[in-house]
């Protein structure tokens, strides 16, 4: 410790027994890590305390000691007149932090009223923006020619080609997983054979598209909440208002329309990854050789089942497009809001995607099987 660290000393009880104050209290001083503990440590009963051996006192060391001694003057206190007058400013102007009031059922229900109101908000603007989208798509029917292709065409390959990588290690990893712990069960029972029929339902039906969803949400979604979010801290949302240019027809479709197209492909490229780490997984603990899987996956699994995938891998795309635009384009110019807009999309997309595959196990549960 070094001579200017605040410290406090007790006197000897045969001098007063004071709590002596040295070193220098000032904020560069409190700026140090276990400072504030070292002095709570040091704490003890006294009838009254001495600052004159206090080389420096600002109003940051002030403001401790006046908290510690209960916003009241000691009985017994013994200081300089230059401490006395920061010490006089400090008890001057502290003001008493706003009793916590106890929250009952009115900020209660007050709470859920704003909460309902902030939900309905999104929602009206959600709705917006899909039936602007649908106004674009017909603009760009009618004039192909105006569309914002090469936005396409660089989103198509950020979201589709940079993603499939990760999607390939996911989708194999997963399979190997899932073949591995089937196969414990399956060998109980003497069906060892049928676990490319419950690889082949449960990756080409359910986990190849949710497994590519949910990765490309957390994945890209994010990205282009951030994207876009970043072009409302720099005001280039508001330089394209001015010179007239739509932000659904250049931000939101071209996105939109890349992921459209993007996900029916990353699924099947998930699913075929994920297929071959089960094939290797049954080949050792099942002794199933990949001959033998590849010829009885088509009799196991209807092509109907590949067509429900992409179908909702379609889906799953525009809507985790929309949701990323949606907190994009709501991000207020400021960096703690894009923050929360990011986190916030990523957490809507993934929470929507799993919904909204709920709801097609539950609408298409005869198709396919």
């Amino acid at each position: 410790m070094s001579d200017h660290t605040p410290r406090i000393h007790q006197q000897p009880a045969a001098e007063g027994g004071r709590l002596l104050v040295a070193g220098q209290w000032t904020a560069a001083q409190f700026a140090r890590p276990r400072l504030l503990r070292s002095l709570e440590a040091s704490l003890r009963p006294a009838p009254g305390w001495d600052l004159t051996g206090a080389e420096q006192l600002d109003h940051i060391g002030a403001q401790w000691l006046w908290d510690h001694w209960g916003r009241e003057w000691p009985q017994q206190l013994e200081l300089l007149p230059p401490q006395r007058a920061v010490l006089e400013r400090v008890a001057r102007f502290t003001v008493a932090p706003p009793v916590r009031r106890r929250a009952g059922l009115r900020d209660a229900w007050l709470a859920f009223g704003g909460a309902v109101l902030r939900g309905g908000s999104h929602v009206r603007a959600f709705v917006l923006l899909i039936g602007e989208l649908a106004l674009n798509l017909v603009r760009l029917a009618t004039a192909p020619h105006l569309g914002p292709w090469r936005d396409f065409s660089g989103h198509l390959y950020r979201i589709g080609g940079t993603s499939l990588p990760i999607t390939a290690l996911v989708g194999f990893l997963i399979g190997v997983v899932l073949a591995y712990l089937t196969s414990q069960q399956l060998k109980q029972f003497g069906a060892d054979s049928y676990i490319v029929n419950i690889l082949g339902i449960a990756v080409i039906r359910e986990l190849g598209p949710l497994l590519a969803a949910i990765l490309i949400a957390g994945r890209s979604g994010s990205a282009i909440t951030a994207q876009i979010g970043v072009m409302r801290v720099t005001d280039e949302l508001d330089a394209m208002s001015v010179m007239g240019i739509s932000h659904a027809f250049r931000l939101v479709m071209p996105r939109a329309m890349a992921l459209a197209v993007a996900m029916p492909l990353i699924s099947v490229w998930t699913t075929t990854c994920a297929l071959v780490g089960g094939m290797i997984a049954a080949d050792v603990s099942l002794d199933i050789t990949p001959a033998y899987f590849l010829r009885a996956l088509p009799e196991a699994v209807n092509v109907d089942n590949l067509v429900l995938a992409s179908a909702k891998s379609v889906v799953f795309g525009v809507l985790i497009a929309l949701v990323g635009c949606h907190f994009g384009l709501r991000v207020k110019p400021n960096t703690q809001s894009l923050g929360e807009g990011t986190t916030a999309s990523v957490v809507s997309s993934i929470t929507i995607v799993i919904l909204v595959d709920a709801l097609f196990a539950v609408l298409f549960k005869d198709y396919g099987i």
